[in-house]
């Protein structure tokens, strides 16, 4: 492979596709936080973006290493996005469903670092596979694509962020059953597209 305008063209749109799901995410979270700061819209989107940075990276080493290994791993991958975002949306489903309108419920539905961790790894679990389309890169291609694929996820996370904010406002309180089923749908979709496609 070459440096050449295709190949950052081709990870700049492999970007967009692959921070599609953390997207969706990024606007079901500031669903339900419409008060979210701007710092901390940028540790939200930096998560996201760093987990798309890692996983196509983790995916080429495992490429270049354990490779049978990992594509008996990869049948897994739609199960575990499937699993933790049932978990993470049913979560906020449940609160938004039997929670009082006060504000402990509405620091409970905020966001923790936990929960972004584990909706980071959901959303960027399927870039795993991403290692195989960027196999006969050198190290250092692997390495920029990956960041081209970060920055371009942060930039879209952001931008979910800001239209859940103001879709926020106008929701009020449907706006973290809103956030719930997103994420619920999101789950199913990547657990559909995975198996199926």
């Amino acid at each position: 492979m070459e440096w050449n305008l295709i190949f950052f063209v081709n990870s700049v749109l492999l970007g967009v596709g692959l921070a599609m799901d953390a997207f969706s995410v990024s606007i079901a979270n500031a669903l339900s936080e419409s008060a979210m700061k701007k710092s901390r819209m940028c540790f939200i989107a930096g998560v996201y973006a760093f987990f798309q940075f890692a996983m196509p990276m983790i995916g080429w080493i495992c490429v270049h290493t354990i490779v049978e290994y990992f594509s008996k791993f990869e049948v897994l991958i739609p199960w575990i996005a499937l699993a933790l975002l049932l978990w993470i949306g049913g979560k906020m489903i449940w609160e938004a469903v039997h929670g009082e309108e006060d504000e402990a419920a509405e620091v409970a539905a905020k966001l923790t670092i936990s929960t972004l961790l584990i909706q980071g790894v959901a959303t960027s679990i399927d870039a795993l596979s991403v290692g195989f389309t960027i196999a006969d890169y050198g190290l250092l291609m692997a390495l920029v694509a990956s960041l081209l694929i970060a920055g371009v996820t942060f930039a879209i996370c952001m931008t979910g962020l800001l239209i859940g904010k103001k879709a926020g406002d106008k929701l009020g309180a449907k706006a973290t059953l809103a956030g719930g089923l997103i994420l619920v749908g999101i789950g199913i979709e990547i657990f559909v597209k995975g198996l199926f496609f």
